[in-house]
Order: structure tokens, then sequence, then C-alpha cells
């Protein structure tokens, strides 16, 4: 049998004391270092905010104050959104614009809409500057969306935003039978969204007669919910499954349905 001496059991102890006495310092300090990690997240989220404000420039206005000056132009674009409730509803998105100094105004009842379509707005002037070859800084351009902010939240309103704004900035007309749902990237190609099969039926009931869709989103994954009942002795229990369903949205919503990869192709379709 191995006997450890009186002087080796002291070093023993004197050593695991030590090491007990690093683990509690140690603990602190890692905590420490987890709030001081959270506070840079927190503080570098909280620029990054605000520099996309500053860098998008835009201004709340009180639409019905703004003078029309000569030359001004305004076309309007009619966009399906899902509200709360999960139902398709039409927004309008009226946009104006006028001889300037590249200011971009946004009527004060949408002040509170959502920081991606704020960024939505400011993609839409980039995509309509390169398509067109003008500079927006010559011109300021005032954006009235007529919904409640959460109607407008995410960047689905993306693709009718540019065409809106390229439309007013060329002084085209656009067809009112016509509307379209998608996100808009930096060179004018059109992101995919959700709820598009809602977004065309409401746009069908709304006299719409072609609804446009980013590539590969004429079809979709639905879910109906059905009731499912099952007896356990003398009780019975019930609860709502989702069953999904893959639909042609075409035939489902009964309105046209055509897929665009990018604003070129659906200008094509939008000008009068």
């Amino acid at each position: 049998m191995i006997q450890i001496s009186n002087m080796a059991r002291k070093k023993i102890k004197s050593k695991s004391q030590k090491e007990i006495k690093v683990k509690r310092h140690s603990k602190p300090l890692i905590n420490l270092v987890i709030v001081f990690i959270l506070i840079a997240f927190v503080i570098g989220y909280w620029i990054g905010e605000s520099s996309l404000f500053e860098r998008e420039e835009i201004e709340p206005v009180d639409t019905r104050e703004v003078e029309l000056i000569e030359g001004a132009n305004q076309v309007t674009v009619k966009t399906p959104a899902v509200d709360r409730e999960g139902n398709g509803v039409i927004t309008e998105l009226v946009v104006t614009a006028m001889p300037g100094t590249g200011k971009t105004l946004v009527d004060i009842d949408s002040l509170l809409f959502w920081t991606d379509t704020q960024n939505s707005i400011r993609m839409a002037k980039l995509v309509a500057s390169e398509h067109l070859g003008v500079n927006t800084e010559n011109y300021d351009v005032v954006y009235d969306l007529k919904a409640e902010a959460t109607l407008i939240g995410g960047p689905s309103a993306g693709a009718a935003l540019a065409i809106a704004t390229v439309a007013v900035l060329e002084g085209k007309e656009v067809r009112d039978d016509v509307m379209i749902t998608g996100s808009i990237n930096h060179d004018g190609t059109i992101g995919p969204v959700g709820g598009v099969f809602d977004k065309a039926k409401a746009a069908g009931d709304n006299d719409a007669t072609i609804f446009l869709v980013p590539l590969l989103q004429s079809n979709e994954i639905v879910y109906d919910n059905i009731e499912h009942c099952q007896k356990f002795g003398f009780a019975e229990v019930c609860n709502v499954e989702q069953i999904p369903r893959n639909i042609n949205v075409e035939d489902e919503a009964g309105i046209e349905i055509r897929e665009v990869g990018n604003i070129k192709e659906a200008l094509e379709i939008f000008y009068v």
C-alpha cells in the first residue's frame, strides 16, 4: 500500500484550495466578459440602425402640405399584403417625384413602418437610378404608403416600390390591372416572398387581371387546418392539424400569374 506523508498531504490540499480559488475567481470574470459582449452587441446594433437611417435620409412629411412644382410626376401602384389574421389585402403606394435636392420624403402617417420597408425604399431609388441612368440627387421623391404599418412590414413591397419609382422618374403611366409582389435586390432582381396565394387572391378580388410573382413562386405550399379527434377511454381529445398541400396559384386564385425575374421584365408588363 502506498502511504502519503503529512507534508505531501498538505501540498495536495494547498494545491486543491488554490484551484478552487482560481475557479471561484474565474466564474465572475466569465460573467463579466459575457456582459461586455452583450453591451457591445447592443451598441453595435444601435449604431447600425442609426447609420441606416442616416444613409436613407428619410424625412417624415404631411403629404397634404407638399406643393407639387412644375415638372412633378405622380404614380400609384397597388400591391397586395397580408394582414394580422393572414388575409390578403390591397395597399396603395403613391410615389411623387419633382425637381429637388435628392430628398426622400415619407408621409407622416406612414412614419412607423418597419425598417426593412425603409430599406426597400432606399433600394428602390438605387435600382431606379441604375435602370434609368439618372441621378436621383436631382429629384425629391415622396412616398405615400396608404396602409397600416404592420401591413407593409417585411420586404415584399420592394418590387412595387421599385416599379413606382422607375415609372415616376421616367414619366410613364402604369396599368391599374397589374399587381406585383416580391422583394427588390440591388441589381434589380426580384427576390422571393411569402403568402403568394393569399396575395394573388386579394389581387384578383380587386380587379387585377395579372399578378406578377418572383421566379418559381407560381406554385406554393399551403396548409389546411383540419380538426382531428381521438377517443382515449371515456374522453375525447381533439386538436387542429396542419396538412400541407402543393397548389398552382393561378388555378386556385383565379388570376393570371406571371413569373418575373427582374424589374425590367416587370416594367414591360406594367407600362401602359
